[in-house]
């Protein structure tokens, strides 16, 4: 992996097995994140997410997110802005972003989709930083 297309693909990767562990899959933590990490969520009713620091605290709040939000899965939308390059440890290093959209049933029945983008800092081929933005309650998705 040394061409500007294998880091492009790396970059889309990661961020789909980001994507994947958002949606249940809890093994791909220890493989994507870092073994510390922040997290930076801008969106009402994340403040649970500021201390958390390592895979398994995240796992858990993934788990706790989906009991809360019932059918809750998470699709990458649009393409992937790619910035990645080679660190000094010669793993992949930089930005990956992209827009993403979850959909869950409220407790009321009803289904709500709303959308978002997440940007993932990469070092050493790991995530260590992501800042997510979302529509938030009452938003709307991207696309439609």
């Amino acid at each position: 992996m040394g061409t500007e297309d294998d880091l492009r693909a790396f970059g889309v990767d990661i961020y789909d097995r980001w994507t994947a562990m958002w949606n249940g899959d809890a093994g791909l933590a220890e493989q994507i994140m870092a073994p510390e990490f922040t997290l930076r969520y801008a969106q009402a009713g994340t403040e649970a997410f500021d201390g958390i620091r390592t895979p398994r605290q995240l796992n858990a709040a993934i788990a706790a997110w989906h009991r809360s939000r019932r059918g809750l899965r998470f699709a990458a939308e649009g393409p992937a802005v790619v910035d990645l390059g080679r660190g000094g440890d010669g793993a992949p290093a930089g930005l990956v972003a992209r827009p993403y959209a979850a959909r869950f049933t409220a407790e009321d029945g009803t289904a709500v989709a709303r959308s978002g983008t997440d940007t993932l800092r990469v070092e050493g081929g790991r995530i260590t930083e992501v800042w997510s933005v979302s529509s938030g309650a009452g938003g709307r998705t991207f696309y439609r």
